[in-house]
């Protein structure tokens, strides 16, 4: 059985290979030496106590290596945006919901007569 990583609620597994590479990282990750970081839940811990890498210098490390990731980034909210609503996908990225449906539009997305609200209620009557 694929080893577990929390990546929010429910628990996503992790197959190998990626499985034993992310199991090594944790083993022996950075910024952990200092005594308020040695029980750090962050898979990227920062410098500062209990703080996570911050993202910027995340983003330029994976850049210098040669990840893109803001095509990576624009490829995934683009995924998204094909299988749920703008205003949707908005909501939980923080986004606009003018950016994530232009974004839509550009992607072909077909969720263009989605209404927005609670769902869940009955209607009135």
């Amino acid at each position: 059985m694929a080893p577990w990583q929390r990546l929010g609620e429910p628990a996503s597994p992790v197959s190998e290979p990626a499985a034993s590479l992310l199991l090594d990282y944790i083993a022996d990750r950075d910024n952990m030496n200092t005594a308020t970081n040695q029980a750090s839940p962050w898979l990227f811990p920062g410098r500062g106590a209990g703080q996570p890498f911050r993202s910027d210098h995340l983003s330029a490390l994976l850049n210098e290596i040669g990840v893109p990731v803001a095509a990576a980034r624009d490829a995934a909210i683009r995924q998204q945006l094909l299988e749920m609503p703008a205003s949707v996908v908005a909501d939980a990225l923080g986004y606009h919901d003018k950016a994530t449906t232009r974004l839509r539009n550009e992607s072909g997305g077909t969720w263009s007569r989605y209404a927005p609200g609670d769902h869940a209620r009955s209607p009135a009557g």
